[in-house]
């Protein structure tokens, strides 16, 4: 089909118009990372860069490593920044620049998000690496695109809907529940990553149950949250854009999952603040599996 210039929009270089990237700088592995000073530390591991681009807080340097050709994006922080990321690098992937027509041939990108979290459990210490396997949007996202109840598990949406008690609040975005790409969780989680359920909040206020000078909606829906179990599985941790990450690609035929350190953990109210160094140990981790 043909696409609007007014839906894709192109820069003057032959860009697409927030990432500034080009078709042929993105490559099939993809690491997503919310800011932006980190695409360096990802980058610091290449052997080599193709190109180094910035614009807002979107940063994107294409390199390879041992051999694998990877692209590095910052998203900024939130599923509304990652609604713009997905559908960029979709776009570049699957679109023709110059007919502002599809490619005759799809193709699909291995998307790996580099992040941190809260801990809800009292097995999610701080330093704990968690693999979502399965992302729930509390952000409401997905709720805008046709087919987001075909790629949904609705039963794990409905059980929880109801333990939170938000059936029928017209004041709260409906949570939708995606399951990350099964090949690839296998491979970036290993046999050493605990492998998650995870929530994706719209802020990291009141959305993820902190209070500082406005009381809370439901004060309890932290302990609910943590208390939620079904068929088995509990919710592992909080953050801010798995489930749009998770969601998009499968809309989009993509493999994604999210991989996050925990920085703090909500259920015994300790934090570390300090986890740069860390942190790069988990890249390094993603940068041999991806």
């Amino acid at each position: 089909m043909k696409y609007k210039e007014s839906e894709l929009i192109i820069n003057a270089d032959g860009s697409i118009f927030h990432l500034h990237v080009k078709p042929e700088q993105l490559a099939d592995r993809i690491i997503l990372v919310g800011d932006p000073g980190r695409v360096e530390l990802v980058a610091s591991h290449f052997d080599h860069r193709e190109c180094d681009i910035s614009n807002r807080e979107f940063h994107t340097i294409t390199g390879s490593y041992q051999g694998k050709r990877i692209t590095v994006i910052s998203t900024g922080i939130g599923c509304d920044n990652i609604d713009i990321v997905m559908n960029e690098i979709d776009a570049l992937a699957n679109i023709d620049f110059d007919t502002h027509d599809d490619r005759p041939v799809s193709r699909q990108l291995n998307i790996v998000r580099i992040g941190t979290c809260g801990g809800l459990q009292p097995d999610t210490p701080t330093g704990t690496f968690i693999c979502s396997e399965i992302s729930v949007g509390f952000d409401g996202l997905l709720n805008f695109y046709a087919g987001r109840d075909a790629v949904c598990d609705l039963a794990l949406e409905q059980a929880l809907v109801a333990h939170l008690g938000w059936k029928g609040n017209i004041c709260i975005p409906h949570p939708y529940v995606v399951h990350a790409d099964e090949k690839l969780v296998e491979r970036i989680a290993g046999h050493d990553m605990m492998r998650g359920v995870t929530i994706s909040c719209g802020g990291f206020y009141g959305p993820q149950g902190r209070s500082i000078r406005i009381p809370l909606a439901d004060p309890e829906q932290n302990n609910k949250v943590e208390s939620f179990s079904h068929e088995g599985r509990r919710i592992t941790n909080y953050e801010m854009e798995s489930s749009a990450i998770a969601g998009l690609s499968r809309l989009m035929h993509h493999h994604a999952t999210t991989v996050c350190m925990v920085v703090a953990n909500r259920w015994a109210g300790k934090a570390t603040p300090n986890y740069q160094g860390k942190i790069d140990s988990l890249i390094q981790v993603v940068l041999d599996r991806i």
